[in-house]
């Protein structure tokens, strides 16, 4: 029996497939825990709909977040801390949510969750921080630590 999978199924397929199962395994146990459907012309012209509407939105992201990743490029911050009296160790950290502010100040709003920060930055000076914007996108910010 011919089914469409609609979720990924270990050493079966991958969401949208069209494969090629037993009839008593596809009645009993796929299509009545919504995992699959019967693979006919009406539930083959959804699929091709669908993947067509999730492909222009991923489009449309993907453009939204290379226009993100030119206004990125090239940016930079200045963030104040307290430091030692050395200069040099910070009295505390900076971190993805300090930057996300520091750029939400100059007019670049950026998900703090998307700022690729490994660990808190713990030295004043300055730090090239990456931002992910979408899979394949990403951009880099320069961040200069100062001493307060």
């Amino acid at each position: 029996m011919k089914i469409i999978l609609q979720q990924e199924i270990p050493r079966l397929g991958s969401l949208g497939e069209v494969v090629d199962v037993a009839d008593g395994y596809a009645r009993n146990y796929l299509i009545p825990r919504g995992m699959a459907v019967l693979a006919h012309a009406r539930n083959v012209g959804r699929l091709r709909h669908e993947q067509a509407v999730a492909e222009a939105k991923q489009d449309k992201f993907l453009a939204a977040a290379n226009a993100a990743a030119k206004q990125l490029e090239g940016a930079a911050v200045t963030i104040k801390r307290q430091a030692d009296d050395e200069g040099d160790k910070l009295f505390g950290s900076v971190t993805n949510r300090d930057i996300a502010k520091a750029l939400l100040d100059e007019g670049i709003e950026v998900d703090k969750r998307a700022i690729d920060l490994p660990e808190p930055i713990k030295a004043i000076g300055a730090h090239t921080v990456t931002i992910q914007l979408f899979a394949n996108v990403s951009a880099e910010v320069k961040v200069y630590v100062i001493q307060e």
